[in-house]
């Protein structure tokens, strides 16, 4: 099985995602997504960072707070579904014995 990432330039990426360039500054500073490593200056994006930029995008919308908040509202949001996962198969173990 073969995997395809897409891979966005930070323009791609702006249009995209429907963030600024500053914007996306402040979001790679507070660490919700990580530019993929490049050979060139220019940062380089793949999917899954513009899926997560979507999300915290819609967040800000809905709470109309800051990008600050919105990282911490991604982290407890992947912690719980990380738990919620973990806890799923605590119960299957539970049901087997």
């Amino acid at each position: 099985m073969t995997t395809v990432t897409v891979t966005l330039t930070v323009t791609e990426f702006c249009l995209r995602t429907g963030v600024s360039s500053e914007e996306l500054d402040e979001i790679v500073g507070l660490g919700m997504i990580e530019p993929r490593v490049s050979q060139t200056q220019e940062w380089l994006f793949d999917d899954h960072a513009a899926v997560v930029v979507h999300r915290a995008v819609r967040l800000r919308h809905e709470l109309e707070i800051d990008w600050p908040g919105i990282a911490v509202a991604l982290t407890l949001l992947d912690e719980n579904a990380r738990l919620a996962r973990e806890n799923a198969l605590l119960r299957q173990r539970l049901e087997r014995w």
